[in-house]
């Protein structure tokens, strides 16, 4: 995957679109992930253990991974990633637009 956690993304499509965040979790299973404080929903949830209340609980939920791009920390421009062999023949992620390592 391309993005990874903890990596800056900016929404490009959909009713978030434009908006940016820092990713959460990744799902490379479902092509799926989360950023935070975008896409929230609203569940309604029974008490339990961890909420001894109950109620109605504020969450993300997940992203297609085809709807975000990564931005680049540098150049603070939404970029694609490609990958590159370092100096000690590591493959890296690589900003396209300013060539800064993104790893």
């Amino acid at each position: 995957m391309h993005i990874k956690k903890n990596d800056n993304v900016v929404v490009i499509s959909g009713k978030e679109k434009g908006k940016q965040g820092r990713v959460i979790a990744v799902y490379p299973s479902s092509n799926r992930l989360l950023v935070e404080k975008l896409n929230m929903i609203k569940r309604h949830t029974r008490p339990n253990q961890q909420l001894k209340q109950g109620g109605i609980v504020e969450k993300e939920a997940p992203f297609s991974l085809s709807n975000v791009k990564l931005v680049c920390s540098k150049c603070d421009k939404q970029t694609k990633v490609a990958r590159r062999a370092d100096h000690e023949g590591k493959r890296v992620r690589v900003c396209r637009s300013c060539s800064e390592t993104l790893d």
